[in-house]
């Protein structure tokens, strides 16, 4: 979604300018046919915090009446007391989990949102980004449309109201061929709950059953962690329609190949899910015997960077025959709100997040595994950190390819400008980040350890663009921008911050 540039100065959440994760910015829940279907959607959330930890959001309807609640802050703070129940009524409900980029954490921002239509009430919650959302955005404006957010879910909201069709299933279908980008929508009307996924499968949803209940998912652990069971992925460009006769299935989309986002391999998703029929965990440890392959070092243990890098590390310590080591120890009860004003005490920052195991470090040489390098400001300090505790040697090795381009579906991830391995070469990397060697995954070696023989240049499988610069989509919204710069027009919305 975009932002103005007063929105820039007034966000919630500063974020830590030396913090190098990627976040993926929401995860989505929803369930259909169990009373107290809100404490289930608070439960189904707890698994999907990996997945956006500034904000969450319920919606819920008994059929007559919608009740919402949003809020900043973690599940855990928000939907804890027994009152929920009371509050959020009702035998349907869905939920959000977001992050958001700069500017974008204001509470009006947080999902699901909600609109009286013509033909009744309807919740929202939305994972991805639209590669569109400026350009409807501003269609819609013109036309006599008031937005309340700066969010690209409030733009669906507002297609859907203006479609001509009479069932709601069609307005949401009607609305799905306007959009463009990576998603995966679920929404409650007073009867039925919806599901759609976008045509390429960039962003992931699950159908699970807990009884009679139908659950849509960002991912299987949160069918695990209420006890459903996993029925199938909502295929890409599916549209699942969920009320008292049961689901039904619509394809309204001409039939693509599917792409799904290799990043929900590579980091994402939490290693317990299935993503598309795979294991997260197994596939992450095939990354790491791939890795062993092709970036082998002379050393004596195998050291993940946690927790992200622990599988692929299990992997390439069995594929090299080199022990496994917890060489680095992750502190999993660190606030957000930690203040580093200065760069020394910043410096320090990284041992908020991990701590040496001296014990094991001292006088060995260390291959370190994570999962990515993206700006390489963490890889730095924690090279730093193994060196201080005694390591003879750190080889970094990194579990996915170097990233090279930005994401427009949904990843916060900085722009090309920032991206260490876009600006320099493997030796210049080596010597930035201090290290003794730096090996990253092949891209057809990503494509092998994914099951694959390598990457079908002719038709990928799979949506890769941060590592090849392939995007999946058009990006109606960047091309608008590079127009308007080129012809030295001025935006009214500059950020990107769903």
């Amino acid at each position: 979604m975009l932002t103005s540039p007063s929105e820039l100065s007034d966000s919630f959440v500063s974020r830590d300018p030396d913090d190098d994760s990627l976040r993926l910015e929401c995860g989505v829940f929803g369930i259909y046919g169990m009373e107290d279907a809100s404490a289930v959607t608070a439960l189904g959330l707890h698994a999907l915090q990996h997945r956006g930890q500034e904000a969450c959001g319920i919606a819920s309807c008994d059929g007559r009446r919608f009740y919402t609640e949003r809020s900043h802050g973690l599940v855990s703070d928000v939907f804890t007391d027994a009152d929920l129940i009371k509050r959020l009524q009702g035998h349907a409900s869905i939920g959000h989990t977001r992050y958001s980029t700069a500017g974008g954490s204001h509470l009006r921002n947080v999902q699901p949102m909600f609109a009286d239509l013509d033909s009744g009430g309807i919740a929202i919650a939305h994972n991805g980004n639209l590669t569109n959302f400026m350009f409807l955005r501003t269609k819609l404006v013109a036309e006599g449309a008031i937005f309340q957010s700066t969010s690209d879910s409030e733009v669906i909201l507002h297609l859907i109201a203006r479609s001509r069709s009479l069932k709601i299933i069609d307005r949401f279908i009607d609305t799905l061929r306007d959009i463009e980008g990576g998603y995966a929508l679920v929404a409650i009307t007073r009867k039925g709950m919806i599901g759609a996924r976008d045509p390429l499968g960039i962003r992931p949803l699950v159908i699970g059953k807990l009884g009679h209940a139908y659950v849509l998912a960002s991912e299987t652990c949160a069918l695990d962690m209420i006890g459903a069971v996993f029925v199938r992925d909502v295929e890409h460009g599916e549209v699942v329609q969920i009320d008292e006769e049961g689901l039904k299935s619509f394809k309204p989309f001409e039939r693509k190949a599917a792409r799904p986002c290799l990043f929900e391999y590579v980091y994402f998703a939490r290693p317990d899910s299935v993503v598309n029929g795979k294991s997260i965990y197994e596939v992450r440890k095939a990354m790491g015997r791939q890795l062993a392959i092709e970036h082998p070092a002379d050393a004596d243990i195998v050291v993940p960077v946690p927790d992200s890098g622990v599988p692929a590390s299990l992997g390439f310590s069995e594929e090299s025959g080199l022990p496994f080591e917890l060489g680095i120890i992750r502190n999993h009860y660190v606030g957000r709100t930690f203040i580093q004003p200065t760069q020394n005490i910043r410096d320090l920052g990284v041992r908020k997040k991990h701590s040496p195991n001296r014990v094991v470090l001292e006088g060995k040489k260390v291959i370190l595994i994570d999962d990515s390098i993206v700006r390489g400001t963490t890889s730095v300090k924690i090279v730093r950190m193994v060196r201080a505790a005694g390591a003879k040697e750190v080889h970094l090795r990194s579990a996915s390819p170097p990233i090279l381009w930005p994401d427009y579906y949904g990843i916060d991830m900085p722009d090309r400008a920032k991206l260490l391995a876009a600006q320099h070469s493997i030796e210049e990397m080596r010597q930035m980040l201090e290290c003794d060697s730096l090996g990253f995954l092949s891209v057809d070696g990503l494509y092998k350890a994914m099951g694959h023989d390598g990457r079908n240049n002719d038709q990928p499988q799979y949506t890769d663009h941060y590592f090849t610069g392939d995007y999946p989509t058009r990006l109606t919204d960047k091309e608008i921008a590079a127009e308007a710069e080129a012809s030295g027009q001025q935006l009214s919305l500059l950020a990107n911050t769903h």
